[in-house]
Parts: C-alpha cells; sequence; structure tokens
C-alpha cells in the first residue's frame, strides 16, 4: 500500500470526521471532502465558520475516513491521516470548485468572497482494521 492508495480509499469514501482543536477543546464534525491526491486532501467552507476560525488559529488537524464493508469483518476499515492546513487562494482552483459543486453558488451573491479552499498535508495516513486492534502502534504510515 502507498499515500496513492489512501488518497483514493478517501476519494471512494469522501464523507469524514474532521477533528480541530478550539483551545484545549477538541471539535469534530462530518466534512464532505472535495478530493484526494498525492498531495493531500483538499475541503473547503465558510471564512464565517467556526472551524475556519479554529483552524486559523491551529492548523494542525486529524481526519478520518471509513468504509463499513463487509460489515462480517468486525468493523469495517478506517484512513487516519493527521497533518497541517494550508489555505489556498489560486483563481484556478476556485474556478475548478465552482465547476464541481456548482451548488455553491446558491449560498449567496458573494459566496466567492467567504469561500475557504484548504488542503491537509505534510502529514502522516495510515489505515486501521480489527485486525490492528491491539497492535496499533505497529501500522504502516504514510508520509504526504
Amino acid at each position: 500500500m502507498s499515500f496513492q492508495d489512501c488518497a483514493e480509499f478517501a476519494n471512494h469514501h469522501p464523507v469524514c470526521a474532521v477533528a480541530t482543536a478550539d483551545g484545549d477543546q477538541p471539535r469534530v464534525r462530518y466534512f464532505m471532502m472535495w478530493f484526494a491526491d498525492k498531495t493531500g486532501f483538499y475541503f473547503h467552507t465558510g471564512m464565517m465558520k467556526q472551524i475556519y476560525r479554529q483552524l486559523q488559529k491551529n492548523p494542525k488537524v486529524e481526519l478520518c475516513f471509513y468504509d463499513n464493508s463487509p460489515p462480517e469483518q468486525g468493523g469495517g476499515k478506517m484512513l487516519r491521516a493527521t497533518g497541517r492546513v494550508e489555505w489556498r487562494k489560486e483563481t484556478a482552483l476556485i474556478d475548478r470548485l465552482l465547476e464541481e459543486r456548482p451548488w455553491i453558488r446558491s449560498l449567496g451573491p458573494d459566496i466567492e468572497k467567504s469561500l475557504a479552499i484548504f488542503q491537509v498535508k505534510d502529514g502522516e495516513a495510515w489505515v486501521w482494521t480489527m485486525a490492528d486492534n491491539l497492535r496499533e502502534d505497529q501500522i504502516p504510515r504514510w508520509r504526504f
């Protein structure tokens, strides 16, 4: 397995938990990841949201993607990743987002002014199954 395999897993299971910190209080919520590639995981949010302020103060994040199939394996498979958020403002990336997710424009006429795209990068990813339950510290990790 490689990080490319991790990116493919994330692209096939894009709904993931995103964990941040708000001072000393952990915060978690589900996101629909935009895409993953060899450079990391890409998301978007609004600048008016709490997650935006939390990531401005502390760019460290943890992600957890999950595939519950086949359920008879006793827990499915998780992809976990830790990394650092980098805010992306390239016009080509914004244009791509608005083309691939046109519903974003329905959020308001000036939505582009408050749109925040972030990349999770400079981290590591690993896959967990029930077979790894008692040997978590031995699971191979891939840098990205």
